[in-house]
């Protein structure tokens, strides 16, 4: 597991107009401070902890020289979304519009978040909530079926996702 003082996760809303640049600008932030910054969509995700595996899982496979991509930020989204696709782990990042996103800094480094607030408000609102429109949404996501949840509980859900995303690992 990553160290807990290796990376930082906080919460930002924001909106983009242009994706590519966005994200452009995140990247040369990320370079000039010696970091990886991923934003992951908070729509998506089924809170901290589903964050902090998806780092752990992109940091151990960026080590063992065995990543699907060619970018840390590219495989966190990767894992975020339990997926060798790419197309699907993009839906786990920003888009166009507004976002609400939990953004991370790894390895840790200060200064990113006063650059990054330039370009986005952090927030502490709660949201590890899963909300009836939520789990939907991760059920959909991650293909949970109506019996997983009956046999585990619904407040187990974020347990399913996270057992979801340490499969693509065994996949590979």
């Amino acid at each position: 597991m990553i160290p807990p003082e290796s990376f930082e996760i906080r919460q930002a809303k924001m909106t983009v107009e242009d994706r590519s640049e966005f994200l452009s600008l995140i990247q040369s932030i990320a370079r000039k401070n010696s970091t990886h910054i991923i934003c992951f969509n908070a729509d998506n995700m089924a809170g901290h902890r589903h964050v902090k595996a998806a780092l752990h899982y992109a940091q151990r496979s960026f080590s063992s020289g065995k990543c699907i991509s060619n970018s840390f930020e590219m495989e966190a989204l990767l894992f975020a979304a339990g997926s060798r696709q790419c197309n699907l782990a993009v839906s786990f990042g920003i888009h166009e519009q507004e976002n609400a996103v939990f953004v991370c800094s790894y390895p840790v480094n200060g200064n990113v978040w006063e650059e990054l607030s330039h370009h986005m408000h952090f927030v502490s609102e709660a949201w590890e909530e899963i909300t009836p429109e939520k789990e939907e949404r991760l059920r959909s996501i991650f293909s949970i079926t109506p019996e997983e949840i009956v046999m585990v509980g619904i407040e187990r859900i974020v347990d399913l996702v996270l057992e979801r995303i340490a499969l693509l690992e065994v996949y590979r």
